[in-house]
């Protein structure tokens, strides 16, 4: 069971989104925060945008700990990155700082052999279709949740119930009854379809 990593969590958990404007890295980044508050974990989440336009590379950093977290900068040594949009491996280095220990997790059709291929990264990799994932079940290109259940299921730091709940609170008065479950729905399917 993955989340038996959950209870030997190191100090502080970082992690680094990449993805595009518009595409949500910053909201993923605040339901993972937001659920790991809910398990009683001091949070930071926070984005970094380059140009402020749809379509631009943007960050989003997000750090899970037990103790109070100091720390105000980017994260440069994450302990997971996770790729919204693939297309940004062209033009920026997405492992920038991920040690050989760390996880990659990329939205993409490919394997995980493909990515490593391109990127050379030796650590980790995983990859889940999120896009295909969210068509099939909101009827949009939106991603970045479905890429929340293949990062709870990598990286076992929070439970899947609590990213349920936080986007039950979010989305629920927002979106109503139906999307919401579609949304909680493409979070399962990728927490199932994850692969290594």
């Amino acid at each position: 069971m993955t989340w038996i990593f959950y209870f030997n969590m190191k100090e502080v958990y970082e992690v680094r989104i990449h993805g595009r404007g518009g595409q949500g890295a910053k909201t993923a980044s605040q339901f993972i925060a937001e659920a790991a508050l809910g398990e009683g974990k001091q949070i930071q989440s926070f984005p970094e945008y380059g140009p402020e336009r749809a379509g631009a590379p943007v960050k989003a950093y997000t750090r899970i700990s037990d103790k109070p977290i100091t720390t105000y900068a980017p994260v440069v040594n994450p302990d997971i990155v996770i790729v919204i949009d693939p297309t940004l491996m062209v033009s920026v280095d997405v492992t920038e700082g991920l040690n050989d220990d760390g996880i990659l997790m990329v939205n993409t059709p490919k394997d995980a052999e493909d990515i490593k291929k391109d990127t050379g990264f030796k650590g980790k990799v995983y990859t889940i279709n999120a896009t295909k994932i969210a068509i099939d079940t909101v009827g949009k290109n939106l991603p970045n949740t479905p890429m929340l259940g293949s990062f709870v299921k990598v990286s076992g730091v929070i439970p899947i119930e609590s990213i349920k709940d936080s986007i039950k609170s979010k989305f629920l008065k927002k979106l109503g009854e139906e999307k919401t479950q579609a949304t909680i729905k493409g979070v399962e399917l990728a927490y199932d379809g994850v692969k290594e």
